[in-house]
């Protein structure tokens, strides 16, 4: 794994717009060519590998809480445990979820995170850096199968969806960065035969016994870029307790979303080689230590403890209670710090996208830089 700088393509504003990629100076420089990370194909097979191995073991997690009850760790409130239950009897369907792993190409990659429920960095990781490689590197090759695997996944989804195979997307239609990956969603789904309807998430109608949207047309399947936690502690979310509309991310996503899964993880299988020590008990960790909220975005009130201080970032979150993990530096390449976001499309691991800062805590406007292997 290397990092190499390189000038951007002439008019690369252009190409990217050009694939719906609008937010590419997201709160400054965001999507950042100036660089790009080279992997050997021995590397990328280790990062599949992990990723595969991650998926399997979060299963087993998700099965082992549900099957003991025990949700009171993730602050789950109480109306909402029948129906995670019930949607992972069902086996109601996961489209995808992001594992963010430290790793520098040595030894075994370590999970930080899993981003579940709605992970974004999708359109950038897929179709933008793939048009990057074909413009620069073309005969090189990209650890990124993304979009098929996506189009492949929405066909097998399709087979639970009604007659009329409508879909509705949601999210927020005041935030571009979950437009932008709600657009290209939505595209890779009308790819897989489905009627892709988009709907800002505030326009969602009730009729007293089903979600509708702005022509009261009754939502059978919802695909939600707008998290779970948020629907739980809204009155307009208990709506979903009568299980009228199939949600895509489903409800036992709830489970992996939560970073209260990182312990339960641990106390499953201590000692993994990819797993990080980690404790719902704030003394566990002596010195080096990273304090998160069970529930965070952008990495909003993390608090890494090492060498004897604490750097925090600012946020809002945390009233819900806090994990501890042990320490991993990420890795450093000059004055950047790496992390990987491995991608899960249903089963399988469909790729990788990298994000650099110059903070250890990774946050909404780190950088996104593509990368290639060889």
């Amino acid at each position: 794994m290397k990092r190499h700088e390189i000038a951007p393509r002439p008019g690369w504003e252009q190409k990217v717009e050009a694939l719906g990629f609008h937010f590419h100076t997201l709160d400054g420089v965001y999507w950042d060519e100036r660089a790009y990370y080279e992997f050997t194909a021995d590397e990328v097979d280790t990062l599949e590998e992990a990723t595969a191995e991650l998926h399997q073991r979060c299963l087993e997690a998700v099965g082992r809480v549900i099957a003991k009850g025990d949700y009171s760790r993730f602050r789950i409130p109480d109306p909402f445990h029948a129906l995670i239950r019930s949607s992972w009897e069902e086996e109601e369907p996961s489209l995808f979820g992001r594992f963010d792993l430290s790793w520098d190409g040595n030894g075994a990659p370590k999970l930080l995170e899993y981003n579940a429920d709605t992970p974004t960095a999708l359109l950038e990781a897929s179709v933008v850096q793939w048009y990057w490689l074909k413009d620069v590197f073309p005969d090189r090759d990209q650890f990124n199968s993304l979009h098929e695997k996506l189009v492949e996944r929405w066909k097998e989804i399709g087979h639970k969806v009604p007659g009329d195979r409508v879909v509705h997307f949601a999210a927020l239609a005041d935030n571009d960065e979950d437009q932008g990956n709600l657009d290209y969603l939505r595209d890779t789904a009308i790819q897989a035969g489905l009627d892709a309807r988009a709907i800002d998430m505030a326009a969602l109608g009730w009729n007293g016994k089903r979600f509708t949207d702005l022509d009261e047309r009754a939502i059978a399947v919802l695909f939600k870029l707008y998290p779970w936690e948020w629907l739980v502690r809204e009155e307009f979310g208990t709506h979903l307790l009568g299980r009228h509309t199939l949600v895509i991310e489903p409800a036992w996503k709830m489970l992996l979303s939560n970073k209260a899964i990182l312990p339960v993880l641990w106390e499953m299988f201590p000692g993994h080689p990819n797993l990080l020590e980690a404790s719902f008990e704030p003394g566990r960790f002596a010195t080096d230590f990273v304090k998160k909220p069970i529930y965070s975005r952008e990495g909003a009130n993390v608090a890494i403890t090492a060498g004897g201080s604490t750097l925090e970032a600012p946020g809002e979150y945390g009233s819900e209670g806090f994990i501890w993990q042990a320490y991993h530096e990420l890795p450093r390449f000059g004055a950047h710090y790496t992390v990987i976001g491995s991608w899960i499309v249903g089963s399988e691991s469909a790729g990788i996208g990298i994000r650099e800062d110059t903070s250890p805590i990774t946050r909404n406007s780190s950088r996104f830089v593509p990368h290639c292997f060889t």
